[in-house]
């Protein structure tokens, strides 16, 4: 959520941050809606401090007829200081729906357009394989070696269901171990294993709602699931004030994840691409409130994504998000994209963002400066690793002529082999 002040005195670069990521939302409205609030809280502060001068006036009257008048006026005040009071209310009501349509101002670097197709790639590293055989899909080379039943996921999970076994257990384990060793001791990092079973609080202070609500598995409760680790951990220190001395603060989060993916009918409906039910690690940091903090960590946490595709040698570009592929509260997003030999392109396997205070003005997360003003902090999160979607990547591009699949050299130790024999 943005400061309503600097709403107020930047109109037209709200205005035109909205265009730039293709969100509609009445800006006028909302800073006519604001007027209103303002009035009104100002008469209601002041009708109060009437209350208060005529308290003291009762308290000091000389006579009772003098007392009694006093308090007929202060009963006709009380009345009237109600009504306004409910009129506050149902402005309030309009104000806050208004205040978390508006997203946030996308950095100038972004470029425009409307959706991942006008992505501008930055860079690239890695060669492309070249087979002299035409490249199964993940889903076949799963079959064919015996890591994956998908009809028997589909029976007892329903659509996108999946059983990972054999060689595909063992390696997504492998990442798991792989994944957990390059982060657990990097330096600044707190390992943390996160609900995914959040209230209503942390989904809004993150952005996810309302927005994305038909994206969330949602209990009987109320409760929602969550689609990442990143939700729990910024609400980790909802409503608190952080020494500034501890920041940077970084995690390394771990959850299981949930998503409907209710916008993505017919996309990816085989294989584990695009799945209900993962796991995944996050990076998420919290930083001072100062643009170059949060561009140097947003570099950082991109590279840290990076070396961890390198080392298994899987063949990636990064691309910078269009303004009509950021989410509301998004200030810059990289999203890093790993080759997929079937579909001769790059799919995403990370998103890398910064949101400046957007989440963490919803969320209250504060620090005090070294004048003593108390500040926002700036968020960031990043994905370590998503599995088993990783997966898909990993075996198309290691996978060899009879079938079989070649293990990176990385994750050898943890499985005890090098090789995955085919199996049918």
């Amino acid at each position: 959520m943005l400061d309503i002040k600097f709403i107020r005195e930047n109109k037209d670069i709200i205005i035109a941050g909205a265009k730039k990521k293709h969100v509609t939302v009445d800006i006028d409205q909302l800073i006519l809606v604001d007027e209103k609030r303002r009035e009104l809280q100002a008469k209601i502060d002041e009708m109060r401090a009437e209350q208060n001068n005529a308290s003291n006036a009762i308290a000091n009257a000389k006579s009772d007829e003098e007392r009694q008048v006093v308090i007929t006026q202060m009963q006709t005040l009380k009345e009237t200081l109600k009504l306004e009071e409910e009129s506050l209310q149902s402005v309030l009501k309009e104000w806050r729906a208004l205040m978390v349509q508006v997203p946030n101002v996308p950095d100038m670097s972004v470029p425009d357009g409307e959706s991942d197709e006008d992505n501008l790639e930055l860079k690239t590293w890695g060669d492309i394989p070249v087979f002299d055989f035409e490249p199964k899909n993940h889903v076949d080379l799963m079959l064919l070696n015996d890591m994956a039943d998908f009809e028997r996921g589909t029976k007892v999970a329903g659509f996108r269901g999946y059983y990972l076994k054999n060689d595909g257990a063992r390696l997504l384990w492998a990442l798991e171990r792989f994944v957990q060793d390059r982060f657990m001791n990097r330096e600044g990092f707190t390992p943390l294993i996160v609900p995914s079973m959040l209230r209503r609080e942390p989904f809004i202070g993150t952005g996810y709602l309302p927005q994305s609500e038909e994206d969330l598995y949602k209990t009987q409760d109320g409760d929602y699931l969550a689609g990442t680790a990143e939700v729990a951990s910024m609400g980790y220190y909802m409503e608190e004030i952080i020494d500034k001395k501890d920041l940077p603060i970084k995690f390394f989060s771990f959850s299981p994840c949930f998503r409907r993916e209710a916008g993505s009918h017919g996309k990816d409906t085989k294989g584990v691409f695009r799945i209900h039910e993962f796991v995944k690690y996050e990076q998420v940091v919290l930083c001072e409130a100062n643009h170059e903090e949060s561009v140097k960590n947003h570099e950082a946490l991109t590279a840290n994504s990076e070396a961890l595709l390198q080392e298994l040698k899987l063949p990636y570009h990064v691309v910078i998000n269009c303004g009509g592929d950021l989410g509301l509260g998004q200030v810059k997003k990289y999203d890093i994209e790993a080759w997929m030999p079937s579909e001769k392109r790059y799919r995403e396997t990370h998103s890398s963002s910064y949101f400046h205070d957007f989440q963490t003005r919803r969320l209250n997360i504060r620090y005090r400066d070294d004048d003593g003003t108390l500040k926002f902090v700036h968020s960031l999160n990043n994905t370590a690793l998503a599995m088993p979607r990783i997966l898909c990547q990993i075996v198309e591009n290691n996978q060899r002529a009879d079938g079989s699949i070649s293990i990176p050299d990385v994750l050898q130790g943890y499985i005890g082999k090098d090789v995955i024999e085919k199996r049918h």
